[in-house]
């Protein structure tokens, strides 16, 4: 008898997920890039109203919470991680009584709110910043070098292109690891950690519940800021310790965030969490960012940029899952985000690896985080015009600069093929969602959008691939209901089972997942059941086909 399996399965009856404390240990969190998510008022731009307007997609499609990219008062330089005022909604977005609204109608829909918070920097538009004499106390200002103070203070570079200081009317100079509308605190500062705790208060008592720490690896420089001696230094972020990353004083930093989260999270009844965006050269590095008394998680991106090869995933699967045990923390996992290229792209181009992949990365053990727009299979847009391009690093550093974070790289291209973004910057995965319709703006709002969107989206939107049983939108939707539905798939043990060369399989509770990731089909023993894959599955008699880049779920 012959059996394919052509769309994603039922998801089985089962009881409760059997979750115990600690829901982010095996949650699914969906980031909103806020101004490329729905935008509620036809300025082109996404905004806070918006997102609560959509908030019950997500709910259908199954996630545990969202992340929301800053909405602060900014002046934009960098796409709102320029702060002038982390209290305050910039009017792109809304209003605070828009971002309460938003918490509030999250939490009914069983949602958690998760804020960004961004530490290592403010905008040059900071009340701090434009007072001269608390900017030198509370920002990391040096004299220059050469005779007269001309030359920068070291040799470091900005993850955007181009020195990393910028000189003043005063002849000084001041630190900026992004762009120079960002400039780098001082943490030395007691000051500078009190206003942080009290920001962190603010928004825990507007209801979120938690907190993405951006540049969670770069509050604290080495004693001196010492010259590194090497140029292009945008590409050893995440393979060295540099004397400007993942110093070892930022932990106590994050030691001190965790007391506030637990000491809020006690007296209030509800579990807040920390996530940390960091960068670090190994799976034991970023292990350190969650230890019992530091953040809940942070985002593995030595998975995010492991080739799509048998070894290479098991290898990285296995680091990142004796790391974050020996601290006893969950592994967070993640493709994609605002700040690298999609990964239907960066696979090749291929939708089968980006399908498969997410189912990989599901079945795997611990937390996992979506970013919108992957669960509709949709491309990295790399034809953009110059004259709409955003992003800061493209201005900066003759338009050539590289990296400017992890996966943006060609490393995690299969074959030796380009990762496939445009110029290694980040404007192409921040283009406006694909809601409905056959032509732009497709229903991300009453006006335009403000990158603008390919013309052969039409295919793509939620409206088109909602109810399509081969849909992207669908094969997600399946999966998060089945991650829910089987007990322990998601925080629970994980083995690995034999598989012919060049597969993998591994068993978690109720379940053996295989992953082909060669380029033809491969044949094995029916392992059991299958429950759902990302591509047509054969099953005859005892005998299962393994399609070229797929992965089946099994139920064993």
């Amino acid at each position: 008898m012959t059996q394919e399996l052509t769309s994603p399965s039922p998801a089985p009856q089962a009881p409760g997920t059997g979750r115990g404390p600690g829901w982010w240990r095996d949650a699914v969190i969906y980031q909103v890039y806020v101004r490329s998510f729905a935008d509620s008022d036809g300025d082109g731009i996404g905004d806070l109203r918006g997102a609560r307007e959509r908030l019950p997609y997500l709910k259908d499609l199954g996630v545990d919470a969202v992340w929301l990219t800053p909405f602060y008062a900014s002046p934009q330089a960098d796409g709102g991680y320029d702060v002038a005022d982390y209290r305050a909604v910039d009017p792109l977005f809304g209003t605070l009584q828009d971002a309460d609204e938003l918490i509030r109608a999250a939490h009914d829909l069983g949602l958690r709110v998760i804020v960004d918070i961004v530490p290592n920097h403010t905008s040059d538009r900071h009340p701090w910043f434009q007072d001269p004499e608390l900017a030198r106390q509370r920002y990391l200002f040096r004299p220059g070098k050469g005779e007269s103070g001309e030359l920068p203070p070291n040799d470091w570079e900005s993850v955007f292109g181009g020195p990393a200081w910028t000189r003043t009317d005063r002849g000084d100079w001041y630190l900026h690891l992004f762009a120079p509308e960002q400039p780098d605190l001082n943490w030395d500062n007691p000051e500078v950690h009190a206003e942080f705790e009290a920001i962190m208060r603010f928004w825990l008592d507007l209801g979120v519940d938690g907190f993405r720490v951006d540049v969670a690896h770069g509050m604290i420089k080495a004693p001196g800021l010492p010259d590194i001696g090497h140029g292009a230094q945008a590409q050893l972020i995440g393979a060295q310790v540099l004397p400007f990353f993942d110093q070892d004083g930022v932990h106590a930093i994050h030691r001190a965030w965790r007391r506030l989260l637990d000491g809020y999270g006690d007296a209030r009844g509800k579990q807040v969490i920390g996530v940390a965006e960091a960068w670090a050269p190994t799976a034991e590095r970023l292990a350190l960012y969650v230890r019992p008394d530091e953040l809940h998680q942070a985002f593995n991106f030595q998975f995010l940029n492991a080739p799509w090869q048998s070894d290479a995933l098991r290898s990285v699967i296995d680091a990142s899952l004796a790391a974050t045990a020996s601290v006893g923390a969950p592994t967070t996992w993640v493709l994609s985000n605002h700040d690298v290229v999609r990964h239907t792209t960066r696979l090749g181009g291929s939708l089968a690896r980006a399908r498969a992949a997410t189912l990989l990365m599901l079945a795997l053990p611990g937390s996992a985080y979506l970013y919108q727009g992957e669960e509709l299979g949709l491309p990295e847009v790399t034809d953009l015009p110059d004259e709409v391009r955003q992003d800061p690093a493209f201005f900066r550093g003759g338009r050539a600069t590289g990296a400017v974070g992890p996966g943006t790289d060609t490393e995690s291209a299969p074959d030796g093929a380009a990762a496939g973004g445009q110029d290694g910057f980040r404007d192409g995965c921040r283009v406006p969602l694909p809601w409905s319709g056959e032509l732009p703006p497709y229903g991300f709002g009453p006006g335009g959008s403000w990158l603008p969107q390919p013309a052969d989206w039409g295919g793509l939107t939620i409206a088109a691939q909602t109810g399509d049983p081969a849909s992207t939108l669908e094969l997600y939707r399946a999966a998060l209901e089945l991650r829910r539905r089987l007990p322990g798939l998601g925080d629970g043990p994980m083995s690995w089972a034999p598989a012919p060369d060049g597969v993998l399989a591994f068993t978690r509770p109720g379940l053996l997942c295989t992953v082909n990731p060669l380029g033809h089909d491969v044949g094995l023993p029916a392992p059991g059941t299958p429950l759902l894959s990302s591509a047509p599955v054969t099953v005859d008699d005892a005998t299962a086909q393994l399609p070229g880049d797929s992965c089946t779920w099994w139920a064993i």
